[in-house]
Parts: C-alpha cells; sequence; structure tokens
C-alpha cells in the first residue's frame, strides 16, 4: 500500500466532494430542467440560500442557464465538474487512466449539453458518467485507501447536500451510517465526536439539518495523515 502525500490526499477527497456534487446537483436540477420556466422566482432564491451561494441570478431563465453551465460561475455545476476533473489529471497514477476517462468523459457531455437546445440527454450522460467512474475506481484501484478517500468525500458531500436540500431524514440517516463505516477505513484525521453526534441523531433522534451540515464539514482534518504504523 503507497504512502500518500497530504496533497494528493487532499485530491482524492476533493475530487469524491466534487464528482459527487456535479452528481446530486444534476439529478435535481435534471427533474426539473423542462418545467424551470414555471418555477416561482422565491425558488431559486430559496435554492441558493440552501446552497450558501450568492444569488447571482437576474431571472429563473438567468438561473437555469448559468447555475449549469456557465464556466465563469464559481458555484455552477459545469465549474464543479471541471474541478473534479483537474483533480482527476493530478492523480492520474493514483487512480488510473481507465477511471480517470470517465471523469474525461463527463466533461465532455457537459461540453455537449451546453450547446444544445434540449440538454437533457447529456445531462443525463454525465450522471452516468459520473457513477461509471465511481465503479471503475471501486474495480480497477488497488490502494484501498485510495478508494477510501473518495469514497469519504463522496459520503460527506452527499450528506451535506442531503442535509442543505431537506432530504427525508430516513435518507441521511442511512448515508450517515454508511459514513461512519467509511470514516474508520481512511487514514486521515477525524472528529471522533463528530462521529459520535451524527451517529446519535441517526439512531436515536430526528434530524437537526443545520447541525447535519456543520458536523460533517467539520468532520475531516485535512492537514494530517495517520501512519500506516499500527492502523
Amino acid at each position: 500500500m503507497a504512502i500518500l502525500s497530504l496533497a494528493n490526499s487532499d485530491r482524492l477527497y476533493w475530487l469524491g466532494r466534487y464528482s459527487e456534487r456535479v452528481y446530486t446537483t444534476l439529478r435535481f436540477f435534471a427533474r426539473q430542467f423542462d418545467s424551470m420556466i414555471d418555477l416561482k422566482t422565491d425558488e431559486y432564491e430559496e435554492f441558493c440560500k440552501q446552497q450558501d451561494i450568492p444569488n447571482i441570478y437576474t431571472s429563473k431563465e438567468d438561473f437555469s442557464h448559468r447555475y449549469c453551465f456557465d464556466e465563469k460561475d464559481p458555484n455552477s455545476i459545469y465549474s464543479n465538474l471541471i474541478r473534479a476533473y483537474d483533480n482527476a489529471i493530478e492523480l492520474r497514477e493514483e487512480i488510473g487512466s481507465d477511471t480517470l476517462c470517465y471523469v474525461q468523459l463527463a466533461v465532455y457531455e457537459m461540453n455537449k449539453a451546453r450547446l444544445s437546445d434540449a440538454p437533457l440527454l447529456q445531462l443525463q450522460k454525465v450522471i452516468d458518467n459520473i457513477a461509471a467512474f465511481w465503479g471503475m475506481a471501486d474495480d480497477s484501484i488497488d490502494d484501498e485507501n485510495v478508494r477510501g478517500i473518495i469514497k469519504l468525500g463522496k459520503r460527506i458531500e452527499r450528506i451535506d447536500l442531503y442535509a442543505r436540500m431537506r432530504v427525508s431524514a430516513d435518507e441521511i440517516k442511512r448515508e450517515i451510517r454508511r459514513l461512519s463505516l467509511r470514516v474508520r477505513r481512511t487514514r486521515l484525521k477525524y472528529s471522533m465526536s463528530g462521529i459520535v453526534h451524527l451517529n446519535y441523531m441517526a439512531e436515536n433522534t430526528g434530524i437537526d439539518y443545520p447541525t447535519v451540515v456543520r458536523e460533517v464539514e467539520s468532520l475531516v482534518d485535512l492537514t494530517e495523515v495517520k501512519s500506516a504504523i499500527g492502523f
């Protein structure tokens, strides 16, 4: 098992987070794309508030295009996909070319969607390629820690987004249980008290959405990697 640098541990973690951010936000976005024009103005304003991003959009139509495709908007789905791609390129040796190619294909399909008047087909292909990327990572990356850090980033981002979007408590509880198993399988330093608190909510109480966001955002310390000795 290779020893990962702090820089590459960070890249793997954010590759997991950015790929999940693209996957989940696209799934929510694609369901509403055709009916976006019928949305009330305050619906996209509320979405921006939930995601803690500035509402820079001038109309529902402007939001529906720029949030998905604008490369100059740092909060757009497109920008997050490019960040995932940039991390994947830097990690070519760790994740392998076969895994990397699915992120490249997701970028290709997103660029096609940007030019289309009916982009839903290409957007679905972006979602499919992100899912294929995770599947290939599971199948072809031999280093358990490399796989584990990607999956940890993915799980943390999913819980964060689900809590912000007020997804059902049962779904968030399921993801918290999966996170608890995942975080212990990497060499990243994490907050034990954070895991305990999340598990308490998952097993004993209703979900306090703001607390879930706060706990998962501060769960992992990316400034330190545990030694393999005694791990």
